[in-house]
């Protein structure tokens, strides 16, 4: 049987953040502002919102240290992100913010034990998830943003670097 746990964890969250940071490398700096719909986080803001995400981690089970998800001000950390994604940055200085949180965030991974990892969080319905699965789904929801900036990186003309990496060794 094979177990994930934190160390995997953390190095999945590692080549996911890397793997972001390819494409964030891979669209040309003058396509940052980029919305594919009017309503939509341009290139800039969806990197932002990705580094961010990070730190909203270490904020809600460091922090806060939330017990149930519907005492936890979203709206808050919402705002607060936003914020960010609006702050002018150049692509240099988002792909250094996506860096430097990104390993902050798996170094802090890295160190936590299992028992809190393993705390439940009430969700709605008086459901639970523990902190791990939480962690988890924040991995996966930059995967899901990633996903949306290979679809930019196509409508801009650029192939993304795991049709280059597949094309190469074929």
């Amino acid at each position: 049987m094979y177990e994930y746990g934190t160390s995997q964890l953390a190095a999945s969250m590692r080549a996911v953040r890397e793997n972001t940071i390819v494409v964030a490398r891979d669209i040309p700096e003058a396509s940052y502002q980029y919305r594919p719909t009017p309503e939509s986080r341009s290139v800039a803001e969806t990197l932002v919102h990705i580094a961010w995400l990070s730190a909203a981690d270490r904020f809600m089970h460091e922090e806060a240290r939330v017990e149930a998800l519907e005492e936890f001000d979203f709206g808050a950390l919402l705002a607060k992100s936003e914020a960010e994604e609006k702050r002018q940055r150049s692509k240099a200085e988002i792909i250094d913010l996506l860096r430097t949180e990104g390993e902050r965030w798996v170094r802090w991974v890295e160190q936590l034990p299992a028992e809190f990892l393993s705390e439940r969080v009430r969700t709605s319905g008086g459901n639970s998830i523990n902190r791990f699965e939480m962690l988890l789904g924040t991995k996966e929801h930059e995967m899901q943003h990633r996903a949306q900036l290979t679809v930019v990186e196509r409508l801009l003309g650029v192939v993304p670097h795991f049709t280059r990496l597949r094309v190469s060794t074929v």
